[in-house]
């Protein structure tokens, strides 16, 4: 119904963290018609950390942050072996795009950024095609799995999740994608997703965030937890302004 004390890592009530910052520098690219490249991406990440830094970030990627000035600086410090869900937990707006085939070139291109490994593009792939799905109406929600299987057989969408939400990136999808079947109200979604222990505000970003792409989900979170999110400069109506701004955009 409202939000609590201070979180353990330093997040104040009503504060978003990295999941959504990131998810910001990937919408404000789009929206922006950036070149879809490392460099300009790379210039996305730095700015939008630079404007407004936010607890959440791996601690060496946030040192990394820290120290680029732009975006050569970023390419020149990042390592992009990563296999956790950095990748993945930036990838909802993907789904705007038009196609099933735009969508995975965009989620490869921008997670080779920094996760260049299996496990990283296809986690950022899997979850851009969610909201894909939802928005661009390719079926039922119960059709969800066989269309992930089709087009990201590499992970195991059949097996449910059960476990606490790893800073893997699979599994975090896989975390996701359970919460999301057995679920069809934001309001039990967000209580799964913490309750399931571990890494819950991405999947918390992840479940909320691929829902609202669906007809079939109750739009029932406490209008406390919506009003009182903060409102800074990058805070609720700049993300109410940039959503709107996504959608009424001809992506191409």
């Amino acid at each position: 119904r409202r939000y609590r004390k201070k979180s353990s890592n330093g997040v104040k009530p009503g504060y978003y963290t990295d999941d959504t910052q990131m998810s910001l520098a990937i919408a404000e690219a789009l929206v922006a018609g950036d070149p879809w490249t490392p460099h300009a991406l790379a210039e996305r990440f730095v700015a939008v950390y630079h404007r407004d830094p936010r607890p959440g970030y791996a601690r060496g990627f946030e040192e990394i942050l820290k120290q680029c000035k732009n975006g050569d600086d970023f390419l020149r410090l990042i390592r992009p072996d990563s296999t956790r869900n950095g990748a993945a937990m930036r990838s909802l707006p993907l789904g705007i795009l038009p196609t099933i085939a735009k969508v995975k070139e965009y989620a490869r291109i921008q997670a080779r950024l920094t996760h260049d490994t299996e496990t990283g593009i296809s986690s950022s792939q899997a979850i851009g095609l969610i909201t894909h799905y939802g928005l661009r109406k390719q079926g039922k929600l119960a059709r969800l799995i066989p269309f992930l299987t089709r087009h990201v057989p590499s992970i195991d969408w059949k097996t449910p999740w059960t476990d606490p939400v790893p800073l893997d990136g699979i599994g975090t999808v896989r975390a996701v994608v359970t919460l999301l079947t057995n679920h069809r109200a934001l309001h039990e979604l967000l209580r799964a997703s913490v309750g399931l222990t571990g890494d819950t505000d991405t999947a918390a970003c992840l479940t909320l965030g691929a829902a609202v792409c669906f007809p079939e989900y109750r739009r029932n979170l406490a209008y406390g937890l919506i009003n009182r999110l903060e409102d800074r400069k990058y805070g609720r109506r700049y993300l109410i302004s940039l959503n709107n701004r996504l959608f009424s955009r001809k992506v191409t």
